[in-house]
């Protein structure tokens, strides 16, 4: 691929920012309050919009329901705009209030159940308001103890719920399952796996579709196979994109296993030029999201580092040679196949991503751009540290 044509591809790439990272949030354990860290909504699409102003590469911001909950939708979008960003995925909130203490859609009272279900369908309602094209939903539900629920009602009281709010979608919108092999439920979660959001998928209609958390997974498990077969079955609807070293640690994408990262965009650069067209068509939709709590650094900051990293995956995923690939693949050469993969991703692209950046009015270096910006001695001045405590943000 000569030059051109790779600066054109890396013009197509989107990464959705989510609101939650740029405030106080972090671990169940403690949140470290951080100077200058976005106090509402408003701050955190002001900060969204300095990272695709240094990255020209992240235009939406994911909003959180009810962390992120105005009187007028209209309003909140034209702000976003004026700014150069838009508002991208919506994401209910039924794992906070008390009486999801034993779940939410899969809940035995079933007034608890109708309690989720309806706040799931007024955050449909909030994606008409704000043009959002994709409902991201994950659930906390499970069991702590074996005996605790009856497993099958729970798998029918998921199913329920999800097909209720599949069809209230509307035209073109989606709904994005996404899954998660533990916690907070430690003996059995509803929606565990790939598989489990594949079939409630399949079952519910076309509007659903799979998303996949790179954090959600057992130890050594392939995620990218996941990807390839999800994207040839025609249901990868989206990533959250974060590394963990365990479990659901949220660092910063590609951090701690980059080789993943990039295994990961070879698979979707390759689905993207697939003669199959669902495949094909699968791939040109998957959202690219970043899911990520921010602890210990600066919001901003590392918000930049996990674009920046995905910009570097996609990149070297582009340099693959594909024909040299598929001809040792062909031939069962096992070493040259894995050398023609290891090759790109040993690339040295950054001198590549500059020239990109140059060419379209960007900095070369975002980060090194944003600290000497002032942006963030700005935002500290006038927002001051807010108060954080233990675990996720709560509504005011």
């Amino acid at each position: 691929m000569n030059t051109d044509a790779l600066f054109q591809a890396l013009d197509r790439q989107r990464i959705e920012t989510p609101s939650w990272g740029y405030g106080n949030s972090g671990t169940r354990f403690k949140t470290f309050a951080a100077p200058g860290a976005a106090r509402d909504v408003w701050e955190k699409i002001e900060d969204a919009a300095e990272v695709h102003r240094l990255t020209g590469i992240a235009p939406s911001v994911a909003l959180h329901i009810p962390w992120d909950e105005v009187e007028d939708y209209a309003q909140l979008r034209r702000f976003a705009e004026a700014r150069g960003v838009t508002l991208g995925a919506i994401n209910p909130n039924v794992f906070q209030d008390d009486p999801y203490r034993l779940g939410s859609i899969a809940h035995p009272d079933p007034q608890v159940r109708e309690q989720a279900v309806a706040h799931l369908l007024g955050c449909v309602e909030v994606m008409r308001r704000t043009g959002s094209r994709d409902l991201s939903l994950w659930f906390a539900d499970g069991t702590n103890y074996a005996g605790q629920d009856d497993l099958r009602a729970r798998k029918r009281r998921v199913r329920e719920a999800l097909r209720r709010v599949h069809d209230a979608l509307p035209e073109g919108a989606r709904m994005l399952v996404e899954y998660k092999l533990f916690e907070p439920a430690f003996y059995a979660t509803d929606l565990f796996d790939w598989g489990a959001a594949y079939a409630h998928c399949l079952a519910v209609g076309d509007k659903a579709q799979v998303l996949v958390d790179l954090g959600h997974h057992a130890q050594s498990v392939n995620i990218e196979q996941i990807v390839a077969f999800l994207l040839d079955e025609g249901r990868l609807g989206g990533f959250h994109f974060n590394a963990r070293r365990y479990a659901d640690d949220d660092l910063i994408v590609g951090t701690t296993n980059p080789f993943e990262l990039f295994c990961i965009y070879a698979e979707l650069v390759a689905a993207q030029a697939s003669e199959d067209g669902l495949t094909r068509t699968t791939a040109q939709q998957v959202a690219y999201m970043i899911d990520q709590s921010h602890n210990i650094e600066p919001k901003v900051e590392a918000m930049l580092q996990s674009v920046l990293n995905c910009q570097e995956a996609y990149a070297k995923a582009l340099l693959v040679d594909r024909e040299r690939l598929a001809a040792a693949q062909q031939a069962g050469d096992v070493l040259e196949a894995h050398r023609v993969l290891t090759d790109a991703f040993r690339s040295d692209v950054r001198p590549l991503l500059a020239g990109w950046r140059r060419s379209r009015g960007l900095p070369e270096d975002p980060i090194t751009a944003h600290r000497a910006s002032g942006y963030q001695a700005e935002v500290a001045a006038g927002r001051g540290t807010a108060a954080a405590g233990g675990g996720f943000p709560v509504k005011s």
